[in-house]
């Protein structure tokens, strides 16, 4: 039996040097790469803080519309419900704590003697909002429990486009659902409805 010789061969120094060489153009390629990624991704990040800001604009002026659009009809669907509000105060009130910074602020306020009626007005109404207007139904009840006004208050979520889920959790919170009709708003009422009051 005859014996087997492996031969290993060893890489000479020019084989090493050319392998160094494609591996730091690799490398470099790569870096180049990855600083060119780098710049599009801040860029991408900035055009859409941009798009955001713009959204968030179109979203206000949306909603400074709505409120012009449900103001108006407003106080008489609820006085069709029984209320007789004898104010409406559309725009923003704004409620302020001991530091003088914002809490809350509502969109439309409808008052009488027995009632303050706290509508928020949004485009299309989701869940956080509903959330988050019966927090801000919390804080106004309190800010008028320390003024010594007594007065019952309600809530209306109003919104051009309601989503069938949001209706539900509206409903089922107490608030009053007020949706577009045409060319003005109405208020759903649904059988065994009775709203919340804070």
């Amino acid at each position: 039996m005859g014996t087997s010789q492996y031969y290993v061969e060893h890489p000479t120094p020019e084989t090493i040097w050319a392998l160094l060489q494609e591996t730091d153009r690799i490398v470099k390629e790569t870096a180049e790469q990855m600083k060119k990624t780098d710049e599009q991704m801040k860029e991408t990040a900035e055009q859409m803080k941009k798009t955001d800001e713009r959204m968030g604009y179109l979203s206000n002026r949306f909603g400074e519309l709505a409120e012009h659009l449900v103001a108006p009809g407003i106080h008489d669907r609820f006085n069709e419900l029984g209320y007789h509000f004898e104010a409406i105060s559309p725009g923003g009130h704004i409620i302020k704590g001991e530091n003088g910074k914002s809490r809350a602020e509502i969109d439309l306020l409808l008052e009488n003697g027995e009632t303050i009626m706290a509508v928020e007005v949004k485009s299309k109404p989701k869940a956080k909002h509903i959330e988050e207007h019966i927090k801000r139904l919390e804080i106004l009840r309190d800010h008028r429990r320390k003024l010594n006004d007594m007065r019952q208050v309600e809530g209306a979520i109003a919104g051009a486009i309601f989503g069938i889920e949001e209706k539900k959790i509206t409903i089922e919170a107490g608030l009053y659902v007020i949706e577009q009709s045409g060319d003005t708003m109405k208020i759903d009422v649904p059988d065994g409805f009775v709203p919340h009051r804070w």
